[in-house]
This record gives structure tokens, C-alpha cells and sequence, in this order.
């Protein structure tokens, strides 16, 4: 495969990168507070929308209110990342929580659950 092919998910390692250094100090919003970090950034393949999704330890209502920052955010944050990565276009952002953790934690409950209730072999 060419570095052609990649180029997406490159332009998401980057992005991921820039936003997590403006949350670290230039978006000033309260409801950011705390630690918001982007853990992926998903570029469709043709470049026209990419999935930002943020870990934030908080309760459901300021999650909610963290997603909804960083949309109202996402015009000063498009024209940041423009200037920095120097795109031409930009994709479109799109703001989910990220809950992969969750599920980590609780397979890994269910897994020794199973192991506890499963009598030794002999």
C-alpha cells in the first residue's frame, strides 16, 4: 500500500495531537474543565468528516455538557487546525465520548466472574 492510502489516518494522528494541546490551555471554556483528553481522532478515507472521541471522567450531565463545548468550540477549532496542519480542507468534526474504556473494564469484570465461578480442572 502507498503512504497515499494512510494519508487519513496520519491527518487523524495529527489532529488528535493539536486539539489535546488546545484543551491543555487555549479553550477557556468552563465546561472543559478537568481532564478532557481526545484519546482517537477516525478520518473517513475521503477526508470529508472525522470522528473526534473524548475521554472525560465526570458525571453523565458534564459529559454531555463537554461534547457540547467542544461543538460550540468547533469553528475556532477547524480554523486552528487549518492554520496549523495547513490543509487545505479540513474535515468535517464530529464530538462522541469515548466509552471503549468502559467496555475494557467491564469485559474484564465479566472474565473473572467467569473464572471465579468455574470449578478447577483436575
Amino acid at each position: 500500500m502507498s503512504p497515499a492510502n494512510h494519508r487519513h489516518e496520519r491527518v487523524g494522528e495529527e489532529i488528535a495531537h493539536e486539539i489535546n494541546a488546545m484543551l491543555a490551555g487555549e479553550l477557556k471554556d468552563p465546561r472543559l474543565e478537568g481532564m478532557v483528553v481526545v484519546s482517537e481522532v477516525r478520518v473517513q478515507p475521503d477526508m470529508k468528516h472525522a470522528r473526534v472521541f473524548i475521554n472525560f471522567a465526570g458525571s453523565g450531565k458534564e459529559q454531555s455538557d463537554a461534547i457540547k463545548a467542544l461543538e460550540h468550540a468547533s469553528g475556532f477549532i477547524r480554523r486552528e487546525l487549518i492554520e496549523r496542519l495547513q490543509l487545505r480542507r479540513l474535515p468535517e468534526l464530529h464530538f462522541a465520548l469515548d466509552h471503549s474504556q468502559e467496555y475494557t473494564e467491564r469485559i474484564d469484570q465479566l472474565l473473572k466472574e467467569m473464572k471465579k465461578d468455574k470449578p478447577a480442572a483436575s
